[in-house]
């Protein structure tokens, strides 16, 4: 017999919602009113035009180009790179106690590698919400589990799903196993996002990342020339009454961007692409749209040697940027008798317009690695 439903263990909507006590005490401590139920679902915006109110134009200026160099965060703490191209893992540092240089220095270092970790952070939600609101204006999800008073502030766990009527298991694996990047469609898409365990399992729910930079270089010159002037269709996760055909089926929000786009910060080019949340891309026929995103998806799916798969522990954050990297999280976990299931906190920072694959230059290139000197060394084959 189950214990009977209170306040603490029931969502907003009524459910029951079990949280491990390690995530009731995170929250509990932050001062995080849980007597109306937990979590918050605001009102989803019913119609097409309605979604699309929310995506209002901003000025954005990176806190990466305020920082000359690592040294504010390397002078205090231990950088220590995963892979030789992508991940970092930062050691004896506090991320609610950095100074605004650390904040600028940790940005420039997140647009340089990709993503980076921290284990053993005590932060609250607030200071999380903090911290993303200093990098930028912090996206708002109009239909996801929120904090009750921090709508900035996303729930990621696996109750969620349970009480959403999703089976997770090897065969039918949660949405964040398909390699994506999420709110593409949005006219300004995410910058920097910050995911934040409290409570994890003992093992499973890795999450890997990949580069798009890596991704990128991984193509022949001639088609990343082509490349280079396509723009992709993005699509929101979810769909919405067309004003324009109120008895017809619910539709996305879709979007064109760059296929390449320029990082402000670095200069570098990354594949902008991402197999979840894309319907084509403009200007191409259905069949050959559909090759050319199968290739690119399958390259930077494929590309190893530009990722990496970071085990979760209780208290770590990941901060990546979501311009130059997509990322993909196992669904191997189980539905622990000791309440150890996977339970987060996400603020994401919104950013630029995408800037044209015209105004950058490859990672390998600006980094003097250009792939024409492999090429003339004869490993690679080029028909």
């Amino acid at each position: 017999m189950t214990a009977a439903t209170t306040p603490e263990n029931r969502s907003s909507n009524g459910k029951e919602f079990r949280i491990s006590s390690r995530t009731r005490d995170r929250l509990v401590a932050a001062g995080i009113d849980l007597s109306n139920g937990y979590p918050y679902y605001p009102t989803k915006p019913a119609s097409l035009n309605a979604a699309k109110a929310f995506a209002q134009p901003f000025e954005y200026a990176d806190a990466a180009a305020r920082a000359s160099s690592l040294s504010p965060l390397a002078e205090v703490a231990e950088l220590v790179d995963l892979t030789p191209h992508i991940g970092t893992e930062i050691r004896g540092l506090q991320l609610a106690s950095l100074t605004d240089a650390q904040k600028d220095a940790l940005a420039l270092l997140v647009a340089q590698r990709g993503v980076v970790f921290l284990r053993d952070q005590e932060i609250t939600p607030q200071e999380q919400l903090a911290l993303g609101e200093y990098w930028g204006k912090v996206h708002h999800h109009p239909s996801a589990g929120v904090l009750p008073g921090l709508p900035g502030v996303q729930t990621i766990s696996d109750e969620l799903l349970r009480q959403h009527g999703e089976l997770v298991d090897f065969r039918n694996p949660c949405s964040e196993q398909e390699w994506h990047t999420s709110l593409a469609h949005e006219p300004q898409p995410p910058g920097y996002t910050h995911l934040h365990y409290d409570s994890t399992p003992p093992t499973g729910g890795d999450t890997t990342f990949s580069s798009g930079y890596v991704a990128y270089d991984k193509l022949s010159p001639p088609l990343q020339a082509f490349v280079d002037t396509l723009e992709g269709l993005y699509r929101s996760a979810h769909v919405y009454t067309n004003p324009a055909d109120p008895d017809g089926l619910k539709v996305p929000i879709v979007t064109a961007h760059p296929l390449v786009r320029t990082h402000p910060v670095t200069g570098w080019k990354s594949l902008f692409v991402n197999r979840r949340y894309m319907v084509g891309i403009k200007g191409l026929t259905a069949a050959d749209s559909d090759a050319l995103l199968e290739h690119l998806w399958r390259t930077y799916e494929t590309a190893f040697e530009g990722q990496v798969r970071f085990r979760w522990t209780p208290g770590t954050s990941a901060i990546w940027d979501a311009r130059s990297t997509i990322d993909s999280t196992a669904s191997d976990t189980v539905d622990d008798t000791t309440g150890q299931h996977r339970h987060a906190t996400r603020v994401t920072t919104l950013a630029e317009v995408p800037l044209p694959a015209s105004a950058g230059q490859s990672r390998r290139v600006a980094l003097g690695l250009d792939p024409g000197v492999v090429q003339e060394q004869g490993r690679v084959k080029y028909y």
